[in-house]
C-alpha cells in the first residue's frame, strides 16, 4: 500500500462523500417526538374524564365550570410534556453520550470521531476491542479477527485477509484480536446491519421489576376506578334522577382514585436520575439502571487502573542468564537483553501504560535504537493460560528477531529449563510480587523455518529473565472502601496478577482481605456448592481468567447477592454481561466492555461509584417518598368524595370535578417536582442495601401511608360533621373540609420529606421548591374563598380567620402525629446499634 493511501480524506471530500452517500446512521421509523407525547397524554384516562366532564358542564351551562376544567386540562397535559420532554431529552442525552467512537485518517492525522460522522472512502483505524462502525473494505492488517456472531449467527471469530473473501468487515461486529486499517465503503442503512433495519447503539429500555409493580398497581386502581364511578353515578342517580349531575359525581370520583402522578413520577425520577449520574461521571446506558443502584450489596473490581493508577511505570528487571537484578525504582535505568526483548514483544504503537513504559526506557538508555530498522511481519496476539504474546520482527538483511512475554508461567511452560531453574524464578518472581509489582517473563526465540506455526504455543523458548512494572495504587481508593464498607457494600478484588502482588496492594488500601485466596484454577476446580460458600469469605481472586470471573459472579448471584462488576477488557464482556449492574471503563475500557455494561465510568474512578451508589439510594427512597405522599393524600380525596353519601349526610356531593383537579395540580408537581429535588438522607449511606425484591406496595411499605391517609379523612369529616351539627351551610361545610384537607397537604408534603428524621431536620434541606409551590398552594385556596369569581366556581364561603385557624390546628394534629411514630423509630434503631 502506497504512503500516499495513508493520508486519507480531505474535509472537502469528506462533505463530498458525505452529501453523496448520507450520515452513518441506521435510519428507523421515527415520529414526531412532540406528538407522540400528545397522542400519549390523549390517550390517559384523566385526559378522557376531563374532556367528559368540560362536555357535561357545557350540557348543563355551567360555562365558568367548564372554562376550569379546560384551563385544568391545559395545566395537566402542560406538567406532562414538560416531565415527559425532561425525561425524554435526558434519555436523548444518554443515547449520545454511549454512541460509538470511530478512529479515522483524514489530512494525514489520525482522528477520533463519533462513529455517525463516518462517510464513504474514509479511512479506519481499528484495534482489538473495538466495535466496527461501517462497512469497509481491509487495506492492511496483523493478525486480525472478527466475532461476526451478530450477522452469521457464529459464535467463532473469523480471521481477516486483504484479500478474497474475508477482506470485508461489517458494522456492528467485534473486533477480537490484531488490528488493520481498512476503507469505508458503504454507511448507514446501506451497510448489512441497516440492511436488516437493526441499530445496537440504541438504548434499550426494558421493563423492571418496579416498572411492572406500578403499571399493575395502577391497573388495578383504574379497574376500581370504573366500578366506583358505575356505584356512585347509579346511586346518585336513583336518588336524585338527574343524569347529568349524577354522572358528574361519578367522574369525580374517578377522578380521585387515578394515581396519574405514579408513573409520571416513576419515569421522570428514573430519567432525571440518569442525568444526574452523568454530571457524577457516570454514563447510565439506560435510566432504568438507576432503579437497581442502590441495592447493589457487592462490588468486584479488577486491580489495574480501577483500584491502582494504571501508570505502570518499569520497576525492575531480573536478567535470568546474568542472575542480575535491576531495581529502577533506586538506581538509573540501564541497558540489558530483557529490556530489548521485552520492547520488541510489545507493539511498535504501544497503547498498553505497560509497553509504553518498556519503549520509553529502552529509547533512552538503547546504544543503537533497531526499531527503525526493523519490520514487524508477523502477529500473534496475547493468549494462552496465562497468556503471552509474540511478535516476529525482519530488518533489510533478512535477520529476524523472535520475541515473547507475558504470564511467567506461560513462558516457562515453553522453554527447557530444568525443575530447580524454574522454581528459582518462580521464587524470584513471588518476592518481587510481595512487594506490588506486576511481573511478566520475557523469552527469544531461534525459530529457522520461513514457515510460521499457527500457534505461538509451538514456539520453544529460551527464558530471558523478568520485568517488574509499579502500578501505585490512588489516592482515595482508600476512602472509597471505607465509604463502600459503611454503605454496606462488600468489596472483591478480581486480578489476573499474582497472589503476592494483589496481597500487597490490598494492604496498602486497608482493603477487607477476607479468609483465604482463591486463583482463578481453584474457581474452576470447585463445584457450585463449594464455590457458593467460598465467595461468602474470600475478598480477593488472584491469575484470574474470564471463565473463571463469570464463574464467580453466578455463585454470588446464587448467594443473592446484588453484584456490580467492574472491567476493561474484550474478555470481560461475558462477566460485565453477568452482572446485575456491569460497570465499564471510559477512558481505558474497550467497546465491548462499553457495550455489555450498564454504566460507564467516564474517568475510571471507582469513587464516583460511591456517589453513583448514593444517588441511586435518593432516588429510591424520594420516589418511595412520593408514591407513599400519592396514597395518603388519594385516600382522603376518595372517601371525602364517598363518605358522605353511604353516610347519607344532609350534603353528599361536597367535592366536584373542580374541586378534585385543583388537588391533582398541586399533587402532581409536589409529588414529581419537590421530591424529586430532595437531598439524601443523612444515614442513606450507613444503612445496608435494600433487597432487590423489595417493593412500595406491600403492606408493610404502605400501611403508614394508608394510616396517614385515613387520619386526615377522619379530621376533614370530623371537621364538616361538626359544622353540619351546627346548622351551617352546604358552602361552609364544603369551605371547612376543602381547607382542612388543602392544610393537610401542606403538612402531609414537609412530614413525610423523612420517615425518620423529625420535620424539624428536614426543613432545614435545601429544596427551593417547596416553599414555592407551597406558597402557590395557599395563595389559590385564599383566592378560591375570597376572591367572589372563583368563590362562586368552588362553590365555597368566606369563613373567618379564627375558623381558619381552626382547620390548621385540626390538620396539624391529622399530620404530624407521625413524628411521635418517628421518633420511636428513631429510638428503637439508636437501641439496636448499641
Amino acid at each position: 500500500m502506497a504512503q500516499s493511501d495513508l493520508i486519507g480524506l480531505s474535509n472537502e471530500q469528506v462533505l463530498a462523500s458525505r452529501q453523496k452517500h448520507g450520515r452513518n446512521v441506521v435510519h428507523g421509523k421515527q415520529q414526531n417526538r412532540l406528538w407522540q407525547v400528545i397522542k400519549e397524554i390523549a390517550t390517559e384516562p384523566l385526559f378522557i374524564i376531563l374532556i367528559c366532564t368540560a362536555a357535561i358542564y357545557i350540557l348543563l351551562g355551567e360555562f365558568s365550570e367548564a372554562v376550569i376544567m379546560i384551563i385544568a386540562l391545559g395545566f395537566v397535559s402542560g406538567i406532562s410534556i414538560y416531565q415527559e420532554n425532561r425525561s425524554r431529552s435526558a434519555v436523548a442525552g444518554l443515547k449520545k453520550l454511549t454512541a460509538p467512537l470511530a478512529k479515522v485518517i483524514r489530512n494525514g492525522i489520525t482522528h477520533q470521531i463519533d462513529a455517525e460522522e463516518l462517510v464513504v472512502d474514509d479511512l479506519l483505524v481499528l484495534e482489538d476491542g473495538d466495535k466496527v462502525p461501517a462497512d469497509a473494505t481491509i487495506l492492511k492488517q496483523n493478525d486480525f479477527s472478527v466475532n461476526e456472531s451478530i450477522l452469521t449467527g457464529e459464535s467463532l471469530p473469523v480471521l481477516k485477509e486483504t484479500e478474497g473473501s474475508n477482506s470485508n468487515v461489517f458494522q456492528g461486529t467485534l473486533i477480537m484480536s490484531g488490528s488493520c486499517m481498512a476503507r469505508v465503503n458503504t454507511v448507514g442503512k446501506q451497510t448489512e446491519l441497516g440492511k436488516i433495519s437493526q441499530s445496537l447503539e440504541e438504548i434499550e429500555v426494558s421493563r423492571t421489576p418496579l416498572q411492572t409493580q406500578i403499571k399493575s398497581f395502577v391497573k388495578v386502581m383504574v379497574a376500581v376506578g370504573i366500578v366506583a364511578f358505575l356505584i356512585v353515578w347509579g346511586i346518585n342517580y336513583l336518588l336524585a334522577r338527574d343524569i347529568l349531575h349524577s354522572l358528574l359525581q361519578g367522574l369525580t370520583l374517578a377522578m380521585s382514585i387515578l394515581p396519574e402522578e405514579i408513573p409520571v413520577a416513576f419515569s421522570t425520577f428514573m430519567a432525571l436520575g440518569a442525568y444526574h449520574l452523568y454530571k457524577q461521571k457516570v454514563i447510565a446506558r439506560s435510566p432504568h439502571t438507576v432503579e437497581t443502584l442502590g441495592t447493589a450489596t457487592v462490588i468486584c473490581t479488577d486491580k489495574t487502573g480501577t483500584i491502582t493508577e494504571n501508570e505502570m511505570r518499569l520497576a525492575v528487571i531480573y536478567d535470568f542468564t546474568a542472575d542480575r537484578q535491576y531495581d529502577y525504582t533506586k538506581e538509573a535505568p540501564s541497558f540489558n537483553p530483557v529490556l530489548e526483548y521485552a520492547m520488541w514483544a510489545s507493539e511498535p504503537t504501544p497503547f498498553d501504560a505497560m509497553e509504553k513504559s518498556i519503549h520509553t526506557v529502552y529509547a533512552s538508555v538503547a546504544p543503537n535504537d533497531k526499531r527503525l530498522t526493523y519490520t514487524q511481519i508477523h502477529e500473534y496476539p496475547l493468549g494462552g493460560k496465562p497468556p503471552i504474546m509474540t511478535h516476529v520482527f525482519r530488518n533489510n538483511t533478512n535477520e529476524r528477531i523472535i520475541a515473547c512475554k507475558g504470564g511467567v508461567e506461560g513462558v516457562l511452560n515453553q522453554t527447557t529449563l530444568p525443575v530447580d531453574q524454574r522454581d528459582k524464578i518462580l521464587t524470584i518472581t513471588k518476592q518481587f510480587a510481595s512487594k506490588g509489582y506486576r511481573m511478566l517473563a520475557v523469552g527469544r526465540s531461534d525459530y529457522g523455518d520461513q514457515k510460521f506455526p499457527l500457534s505461538q504455543q509451538e514456539f520453544e523458548f529460551q527464558f530471558l529473565g523478568l520485568i517488574g512494572f509499579y502500578d501505585p495504587p490512588k489516592k482515595n481508593i482508600a476512602a472509597t472502601l471505607q465509604k463502600f464498607y459503611k454503605a454496606g457494600i462488600e468489596v472483591k478484588m478480581i486480578t489476573g496478577d499474582y497472589t503476592e502482588t494483589a496481597v500487597a496492594i490490598a494492604e496498602q488500601i486497608e482493603m477487607k482481605k477476607g479468609t483465604g485466596i482463591l486463583t482463578g484454577d481453584k474457581v474452576i476446580e470447585m463445584n457450585d456448592r463449594e464455590l457458593r460458600e467460598q465467595v461468602r469469605k474470600v475478598n480477593i481472586f488472584a491469575r484470574m481468567f474470564p471463565a473463571a470471573k463469570l464463574k464467580v459472579i453466578e455463585a454470588l448471584k446464587a448467594n443473592g447477592e446484588v453484584v456490580a462488576m467492574t472491567g476493561d477488557g474484550v474478555n470481560d464482556g461475558p462477566a460485565l454481561k453477568a452482572a446485575h449492574i456491569g460497570i465499564a471503563m471510559g477512558k481505558r475500557g474497550s467497546e465491548v466492555a462499553k457495550n455489555a455494561a450498564s454504566l460507564v465510568l467516564v474517568d475510571d474512578d471507582l469513587f464516583n461509584m460511591t456517589e453513583a451508589v448514593a444517588l441511586g439510594r435518593r432516588i429510591y427512597e424520594n420516589l418511595k417518598k412520593a408514591i407513599q405522599y400519592i396514597i395518603s393524600i388519594h385516600i382522603p380525596i376518595i372517601l371525602i368524595v364517598t363518605m358522605p353519601l353511604i353516610l347519607m349526610w344532609d350534603y353528599i356531593n361536597i367535592f366536584s370535578p373542580v374541586h378534585v383537579i385543583f388537588l391533582e395540580l398541586i399533587m402532581g408537581p409536589t409529588c414529581s417536582v419537590i421530591f424529586e429535588n430532595e437531598p439524601i438522607e443523612g444515614n442513606s449511606m450507613t444503612r445496608k442495601p435494600r433487597k432487590m425484591s423489595s417493593t412500595f406496595f406491600s403492606m408493610r411499605e404502605l400501611s403508614l401511608s394508608i394510616a396517614q391517609g385515613l387520619v386526615i379523612t377522619t379530621v376533614c369529616l370530623a371537621m364538616g360533621y361538626y359544622f353540619i351539627q351546627m346548622d351551617s351551610s352546604e358552602a361552609t361545610v364544603r369551605t371547612i373540609i376543602y381547607t382542612t384537607l388543602i392544610f393537610s397537604n401542606l403538612f402531609l408534603t414537609l412530614v413525610n420529606r423523612s420517615f425518620y428524621y423529625s420535620v424539624f431536620t428536614t426543613i432545614r434541606y435545601k429544596n427551593a421548591l417547596i416553599p414555592l409551590i407551597l406558597s402557590i398552594s395557599l395563595g389559590v385556596l385564599f383566592l378560591s374563598i375570597y376572591f367572589r369569581p372563583l368563590q362562586r366556581i368552588f362553590e365555597f364561603e368566606i369563613i373567618s380567620a379564627e375558623r381558619i385557624l381552626l382547620c390548621l390546628t385540626a390538620a396539624f394534629a391529622g399530620v404530624m402525629w407521625v413524628e411521635i411514630f418517628k421518633w420511636i423509630r428513631r429510638k428503637d434503631w439508636q437501641m439496636k446499634r448499641i
